[in-house]
């Protein structure tokens, strides 16, 4: 199979694991998948192949702001605050390690990323049903 079929049958995986995920599912996916950019921009960088470290950083970019633009900051209070700071801080270091091609600047936003994932992981599925009620209940009644 060429590796054109194999992209494409991502994609199509992609989209229909998209499409049937719940809230929980599509941030857990959204956390991997910056973290994931930000290997393949450690691996452009080291590779020297500055085209697809800044594609690459864009998308870490792009995603770690969608999570901070997604914060319910009125129902979140405190916690969604800082995590709103970090997310900034975040996409402020993928800035400066795209600039200074600094491969421990990558790391450390991959530090500071990865356990937000591992704490989304051990999230009870009761929690999650719980929230998820919550928020539908909050969005009927609008």
């Amino acid at each position: 199979m060429s590796l054109k079929g194999i992209n494409a049958y991502r994609k199509g995986n992609l989209k229909q694991d998209v499409a049937n995920a719940d809230p929980h599912k599509l941030t857990l996916m959204l956390l991997q998948g910056g973290l994931d950019r930000i290997a393949y921009a450690k691996g452009a960088m080291e590779r020297k192949d500055f085209v697809e470290k800044a594609n690459y950083i864009s998308k870490a970019s792009a995603i770690i702001m969608h999570l901070r633009d997604t914060l319910d900051l009125e129902a979140g209070g405190e916690v969604a605050d800082n995590m709103f700071a970090l997310y900034n801080y975040m996409v402020e270091r993928l800035s400066d390690a795209h600039i200074n091609n600094d491969l421990n600047i990558l790391d450390e936003v991959s530090s500071l990323l990865a356990p937000i994932r591992d704490a989304w992981v051990q999230i009870p599925e009761e929690a999650k049903q719980e929230a998820y009620e919550a928020q539908r209940q909050k969005r009927q009644a609008v």
